[in-house]
């Protein structure tokens, strides 16, 4: 990799690098033994459990901060302890929660992760995931970032009809786009999406998501299927790393070996803010898809959506810049 000089994390022509709505939720995880669970009054022993902050987009917005990015949510949270933990991991990894707001109307929404370790499962209660509307996004602050990150893309209800002019007016501010839809609880993969992805720069989907997007039966076809829609297409293939295509070129970025993977909660988001970083600092694509790759794999080295995220000096050190 050759960037010299290139390290430079942000531009301070605008306020923000990144700004991204917050589906803020925690994550209670369960993990190891049988977490697998069985109706008729049956009980079963998991081997550990840990309580975290959770959310596509915070997740996001943690590690973006954690490479220097100047990162901002908005969103809301409850009046309750839940609350309390998500405002505390958004501020110790550096992200601007002036933008956050309590809510005391509504609860702080909760993910019950059962974990097997390669796989999981997940029971939500949406909460304050799906609790901002049009009505929280200041206007000014739109045209104030160089990035806009979109994900929980469905299980966002209240503000996803607004994301067609929300990303109108982060474009017509000179910022670019990055979608994550994340899965469609409904399986329906429409709400409107279709319409917005001419106007995404960056699809970041993993092989499931790819296929029930495009509609396609193979991860091949969709990804022929999508990559006249939008610029850049990332792919994220979990333990085969990710693939990168735009219209005129094509990579593939193997994932980094962790020596004790303990879950890959959070490690998409953690890729998905890796990768940004790279595409905000116009590096090469196939850079961008390693430090996204680096970002993701190692993050699966603790519990929980956060606790194992690199930050940018961890990264140049593995990659042997200085």
């Amino acid at each position: 990799m050759t960037h010299s000089g290139r390290w430079r994390g942000n531009d301070m022509d605008k306020d923000y690098d990144v700004i991204t709505m917050g589906d803020c939720c925690v994550d209670l995880i369960l993990s190891g033994g049988s977490v697998v669970p069985e109706f008729g009054q049956k009980e079963k022993v998991v081997d550990n459990y840990s309580l975290e902050m959770g959310g596509s987009c915070t997740i996001f917005a943690c590690q973006a901060a954690k490479l220097g990015l100047r990162t901002a949510v908005i969103g809301k949270v409850g009046d309750d302890p839940f609350g309390d933990l998500i405002l505390r991991r958004l501020s110790d990894a550096g992200v601007d929660v002036s933008h956050v707001a309590r809510d005391e109307s509504v609860r702080t929404g909760i993910t019950v992760v059962m974990n097997t370790g390669s796989d999981r499962a997940m029971l939500t209660y949406t909460g304050t995931i799906d609790a901002i509307g049009r009505e929280d996004v200041p206007d000014g602050l739109l045209g104030s970032t160089r990035h806009l990150h979109v994900g929980s893309y469905y299980l966002m209800d209240r503000i996803r009809p607004h994301y067609r002019g929300i990303i109108e007016a982060v474009k017509a501010g000179g910022g670019t786009v990055s979608l994550d839809t994340n899965w469609d609880p409904a399986e329906r993969w429409d709400g409107g999406l279709k319409a917005l992805l001419p106007l995404v720069d960056v699809l970041m989907p993993n092989e499931n998501e790819v296929m029930a997007i495009a509609g396609a039966e193979t991860v091949d076809a969709a990804i022929n299927s999508l990559r006249e829609t939008v610029p850049v297409l990332v792919v994220k293939r979990g333990k085969d790393g990710a693939t990168v295509h735009s219209r005129g070129e094509d990579h593939a970025v193997p994932a980094v070996k962790v020596d004790a993977l303990v879950d890959t909660v959070g490690s998409g988001d953690s890729f998905d803010a890796g990768f940004l970083y790279g595409y905000l600092n116009a590096m090469p694509l196939v850079e961008c898809a390693r430090i996204g790759s680096i970002c993701g794999s190692i993050k699966t080295r603790a519990a929980g959506g956060i606790a194992g995220q690199v930050t940018l000096a961890e990264i140049r050190g593995m990659i042997g810049e200085e």
